[in-house]
């Protein structure tokens, strides 16, 4: 899809960008608009998102990437996903669901054992573990880095 331009989030963007997290079932803490790029169709219309997030133990992860349902697979995610990781510190990590690990091994993502997790990511990954084993959901949470 060519007809989508990428650009930071301004603070109107702010219930367009909670609205879509969300629907989307991903993480919704950690919210900041000024964080964010969002991807705007030629009519204005946001749709999608995506923030590098940082945290209290040094670490920044790419969080909260999210395309709005009508469309997705058209390399929406892929732009915003490369235009954040262009500047960003390394090492980088993300979340995601172990389904989404292929994908994100093609930017050079590889996944971590807990033992190799920064802090921040070594708590969530073990409550996603009690809560994917409590709900039986057949998916877990997989915490990925680039170097």
């Amino acid at each position: 899809m060519d007809n989508f331009t990428l650009r930071p989030a301004r603070e109107t963007d702010f219930s367009s960008i909670r609205n879509l997290v969300r629907s989307t079932k991903i993480n919704p803490t950690g919210l900041k608009w000024p964080r964010f790029i969002v991807a705007e169709t030629s009519d204005g219309k946001m749709i999608a998102c995506g923030q590098l997030k940082p945290h209290i133990d040094g670490s920044t992860e790419i969080a909260s990437l999210a395309v709005q349902p009508d469309y997705r697979n058209l390399g929406i995610a892929r732009a915003i996903l490369e235009k954040l990781m262009l500047d960003a510190p390394r090492p980088l990590y993300l979340m995601c669901r172990s389904e989404l690990g292929l994908l994100y091994e093609k930017f050079d993502f590889y996944a971590l054992q807990p033992e190799e997790m920064p802090p921040y990511f070594r708590r969530i990954s073990k409550l996603a573990s009690l809560v994917d084993f409590l709900a039986r959901e057949g998916t877990s949470l997989l915490v990925m880095r680039c170097d």
